[in-house]
């Protein structure tokens, strides 16, 4: 008799679809624009938590970091490969592309009119926006954005790092759409 609770990585990743399995398989109508994120490994852990939740696609911005990099690649441990991105100079540019695919833009920040992202009503497709980790999203993509939603601080922190919250949004989005198509 096995006494062993935890699976081995072996039996993990047998569960997992292959890099060409993915292709047929219908992401979520999740997107994500990142704007001006300095850090290479935050870059990284957002394209894994991306993978992980399903997301469709990844907009960078600014000077945020994009593939191919051997350091974003190993901490997104090749997320960088299954979540399609593309990568524009101004974010602006890419709020009115994301725009004009009929896609509502979710501002991931704390402003005078934001509501906790668990008590507003969301319709799919959605792309929520990221922003750098010290100044957050700039004030001229704020006002780009159609809803204004902030993740609930309870402690003495007035924020989560911005890999943190995309996992943390990304994984409530894809909640919300999966109970949604039930």
């Amino acid at each position: 008799m096995n006494d062993r609770i935890k699976r081995t990585n072996d039996e993990l990743k047998a569960d997992r679809p292959t890099l060409e399995e993915l292709k047929g398989i219908k992401p979520l109508p999740i997107f994500i624009l990142v704007e001006n994120v300095r850090s290479v490994f935050n870059v990284g852990s957002i394209f894994r938590s991306a993978d992980g939740f399903g997301a469709e696609k990844i907009y960078l911005t600014g000077y945020t970091a994009c593939p191919p990099r051997d350091d974003l690649s190993k901490t997104a441990l090749g997320a960088d490969k299954s979540v399609p991105w593309e990568y524009f100079k101004d974010p602006i540019d890419a709020a009115k592309n994301i725009k004009n695919n009929g896609i509502d833009l979710v501002l991931l920040e704390q402003t005078v009119k934001s509501k906790p992202i668990y008590d507003l009503k969301w319709k799919f497709p959605v792309c929520f926006i990221v922003g750098n980790e010290v100044s957050g999203v700039s004030e001229k993509l704020t006002k780009e954005a159609n809803i204004h939603a902030e993740i609930p601080m309870r402690g003495i922190k007035q924020s989560l790092n911005v890999s943190v919250a995309t996992g943390v949004a990304g994984y409530e989005f894809a909640r919300i759409y999966t109970d949604t198509i039930k």
